[in-house]
C-alpha cells in the first residue's frame, strides 16, 4: 500500500449509491465471482444445490461470471418504483461491493471524475477517510 501522502485522495472521497443501476447495466462486461460467492447467491435465492443455473452464470475460460440480460443489466437487477435494486444485495459480489473505489477509478482525479458521470452517487453522501477507501480497494472475498 502506498503511503497516505501520495495519493491524490488523501483526504478521502465521498459516495452514495443513488441506486441509479448504472453500474450494473450498459454495455457487456462480466461481473466476476468466487465458488464462495457463487454459493452465497445460490443460498441466498434458495438453490440447495449450491449453484447457479446457466441463466445466472456463465463460465469465461477458468472464470465465473453472472449473466446479463439482453439490454446488458445484469441478470439480479431489478427495476421497480423508478429504482434500480440489486435483487441479491446482502451477498453481491465483491466486485459490486468494491464499487466506485476501483483502482481504474482511484488512479487520478480524471479518473475518478470520468467515473462520476456515470454514477450520481459519486462525489455525493458518506465519506470515506483514506483508509476506508484503501481497505475497500483492497478488498478480497
Amino acid at each position: 500500500m502506498l503511503k497516505q501522502k501520495t495519493k491524490w485522495y488523501r483526504d478521502g472521497l465521498r459516495f452514495e449509491c443513488a441506486q441509479c443501476g448504472n453500474c450494473c447495466s450498459g454495455p457487456p462486461g462480466y461481473v466476476w465471482v468466487t465458488k464462495n460467492e457463487i454459493k452465497a447467491i445460490a443460498e441466498f435465492l434458495g438453490c440447495t444445490n449450491g449453484t447457479l443455473n446457466k441463466g445466472q452464470l456463465r463460465r469465461v475460460g477458468l472464470r465465473y461470471s453472472l449473466t446479463e440480460k439482453r439490454d446488458g443489466d445484469c441478470i439480479f437487477l431489478k427495476h421497480k418504483d423508478g429504482e434500480s435494486v440489486c435483487s441479491i444485495y446482502p451477498v453481491r459480489p465483491t466486485q459490486c461491493r468494491t464499487w466506485p473505489f476501483w483502482a481504474a477509478n482511484l488512479r487520478s482525479p480524471k479518473a475518478w471524475e470520468a467515473a462520476a458521470l456515470s454514477c450520481p452517487g459519486i462525489g455525493q453522501g458518506t465519506h470515506y477517510s483514506f483508509v476506508a477507501v484503501e481497505k475497500i480497494r483492497l478488498s478480497k472475498e
